[in-house]
């Protein structure tokens, strides 16, 4: 037995056909795999090419402003428009949008591709496998990300006020020029990123807010659809008493819809037209020369004796006069009236402010015009006998009082004297006075696309071009930069506020409290000097409440005409507006320059600058990581320089350039 069973293992005949056999198994199972392993990887790239396409594609839906449920069907569609041979049945996307319409954010693209071998099933019953276990089928996921290319819209509402002439802290410049300079190195910055973003179109663009007392829209604007050009405003005629233009042949009448238009043939060919304050500055006219007439020298006696001989006498002489143009509106515009004064409220006076259909003429945009405040009037002669004419000495008094008025507060109001010429040899005004009085600054620059040379230039010039003069309005700077940046007029360069992938920013930057100032002689009872809420004394709308004090707490106490009462209601109308623009998703970046913690006026004014801050999305607060940091800078004017590149970084993280 031993020995047959030592033949048997020694016979090697048939041992290739045995083995064959044997092999054959794992030979097929192999094969099998490497054919469906090959088809998988076939279908994988089909499924990942088809999701990063539908990606690509729903970002630029994104853009465009499609709804959320537009987008994920818009996704689905072009996923399976692009699998190229793979069954739409065995794949499934999710979609995952942006959380927020502010920012770029990411969309992410997840597909789960299901793929059935062809061969395996049968390999794996041959090894065993039941058949449940034999015929399942091979799940693998597929993620794409993009992120949005975001575009910026940046308002730089900056400081210009008086105080913008002092130094620095620790800086030997003045604080004008040291915010020229941060100022425009930010623009580089932003602009020389932005350019690498070839696919987008107007990916960062600056706009420019000069405050003061005031903001200055430019005097191109004169005729835009949202100024109040026919004085329905109720802010319109704040100031000015047309009824007292009351003479028969030249008087003024309020027609149906309640515009004021003179009236009486004394007016001539301008009879019908409307009364407003762009109408007063065209009318003031000043005598640019007063020639004599040769030969017209006579004498006049100014006092005679008993005997009827002349005592005292004078030389008179006939004049030609010619006129001029004594002023035109620069560009300034008052506050709106609260509510308006603190959102982005559309103007909706009607079509050029006349006919039907008016929407709400409170939101229309009033042209400053200071009025001629009681002061001397002035006249070619005076009979040396007359009393001199009240001399008032108001603040601003620039024009000839009507002699009578017997009050300041006619003489202030009364309308007939500006449609008398101003002589010849009236006194030169200072400047800052007449009717731009508290109109200090340049005018504003809208959203401009810096990645262009133009662009670029352009505000980088505005900029070199601020001066520093006036009193601080905060809330008008920032409420203009607000306005800037919106898609809607004012100034409609902005993008839409429902398009995703761009962040709408205001950078408020100022070196001192709000102020609004108590004049140093009141004869009209005006409470204050003439700023972009008027004069604090004079009530809103046929109420004692001035717009100034119009929507305040009770601890602004409205009879209270003050300076510090004033900055506080300035400090509340700051607030109430930043909760609505930071409602409205617009980015609110603060700096407080040069002012002190220690000094209460300034501490109020940097808490106020503070919580109007919006939160960072990508810093922690240094004192709290728990909570986001506040975009407020408190600078000096060493550190100006420093705190913009740090302004810079957080826009900067705000672009996505990947």
């Amino acid at each position: 037995m031993p020995a047959l069973w030592r033949t048997f293992c020694s016979d090697t005949r048939g041992n290739y056909a045995l083995m064959t056999v044997i092999a054959l198994l794992p030979i097929m199972g192999a094969v099998a795999l490497a054919v469906d392993y090959s088809e998988m990887v076939r279908q994988k790239q089909i499924v990942t090419n088809a999701l990063d396409a539908a990606n690509i594609a729903t970002a630029r839906r994104i853009v465009e402003g499609a709804t959320d449920d537009q987008l994920r069907a818009y996704a689905l569609d072009f996923f399976h428009a692009n699998l190229n041979g793979v069954d739409p049945g065995n794949t499934a996307l999710s979609v995952k949008l942006p959380d927020s319409t502010a920012g770029g954010g990411t969309l992410k693209l997840t597909a789960n591709l299901n793929y059935k071998p062809y061969f395996y099933p049968a390999f794996a019953r041959m090894a065993g496998e039941d058949a449940e276990t034999a015929n399942r089928k091979i799940s693998f996921g597929v993620d794409s990300e993009v992120r949005l290319k975001n575009t910026l819209e940046v308002a730089l509402v900056l400081d210009n006020s008086g105080s913008m002439s002092n130094y620095g802290t620790g800086s030997g410049q003045r604080r004008i020029d040291l915010l020229k300079d941060a100022s425009k190195q930010l623009v580089d910055t932003l602009a020389l990123q932005a350019n690498q973003i070839k696919q987008v179109d107007k990916p960062v663009q600056f706009g420019l807010v000069p405050f003061a007392a005031s903001v200055n829209v430019g005097p191109q604007n004169d005729g835009s659809s949202w100024i109040d050009i026919a004085g329905l405003s109720p802010v319109h005629n704040e100031n000015f008493d047309w009824s007292t233009l009351s003479a028969p042949d030249k008087h003024a009448t309020k027609d149906g819809f309640g515009i004021w238009r003179k009236a009486g043939t004394g007016w001539g060919s301008e009879e019908g037209e409307m009364l407003t304050r762009f109408s007063l500055y065209k009318d003031m006219k000043v005598v640019t020369s007063h020639e004599r007439v040769d030969g017209s020298e006579r004498v006049v006696c100014d006092k005679y004796r008993w005997n009827n001989t002349c005592e005292r006498s004078h030389k008179e002489y006939d004049y030609v006069d010619s006129y001029g143009p004594f002023a035109s509106w620069q560009g300034c515009i008052e506050a709106r009236p609260y509510p308006y004064n603190i959102d982005d409220s559309a103007a909706s006076g009607g079509p050029n402010n006349t006919g039907v259909g008016f929407g709400d003429p409170a939101t229309m945009f009033v042209p400053m015009f200071a009025p001629d405040e009681p002061g001397n009037h002035w006249k070619l002669t005076q009979d040396p006998d007359e009393s001199a004419p009240k001399t008032y000495s108001a603040t601003n008094s620039w024009w000839n009082d009507d002699p009578s008025s017997t009050t300041g507060k006619t003489r202030q109001n009364n309308m007939a004297k500006y449609f008398q010429a101003r002589s010849y040899d009236a006194p030169v005004l200072k400047t800052g006075a007449g009717p731009n009085y508290s109109c200090t600054t340049k005018p504003l620059t809208p959203l401009t696309n810096v990645t262009t040379p133009e662009g670029l230039e352009t505000i980088k010039t505005a900029i070199d071009g601020m001066i520093a003069n006036g009193n601080t309005d905060v809330p008008e700077g920032m409420a203009w930069g607000w306005r800037l940046v919106s898609s809607t007029e004012p100034f409609a360069q902005g993008r839409a506020e429902t398009e995703k992938g761009n962040d709408k920013v205001v950078i408020v930057l100022t070196d001192g409290e709000n102020t609004y100032s108590v004049p140093g002689n009141d004869p009209a009872g005006n409470k204050s000097t003439y700023a972009a809420y008027g004069y604090t004394g004079v009530g809103y709308n046929g109420t004692a409440t001035t717009r100034l004090f119009s929507g305040t707490s009770g601890a602004i106490g409205t009879l209270n005409y003050t300076n510090s009462n004033y900055t506080n209601a300035l400090n509340e109308q700051l607030t109430k507006l930043c909760d609505n623009a930071k409602a409205a998703k617009i980015i609110v970046m603060t700096v407080a320059l040069d002012l002190s913690t220690t000094k209460t006026s300034e501490n109020k004014a940097i808490e106020a600058l503070k919580a109007c801050a919006s939160e960072s999305r990508f810093r922690k607060d240094s004192s709290d990581p728990s909570k986001p940091a506040k975009l407020f800078w408190n600078a000096t004017g060493a550190s100006l320089s420093k705190d913009f590149e740090e302004i810079g970084n957080e826009l900067s993280n705000l672009r996505i350039i990947s």
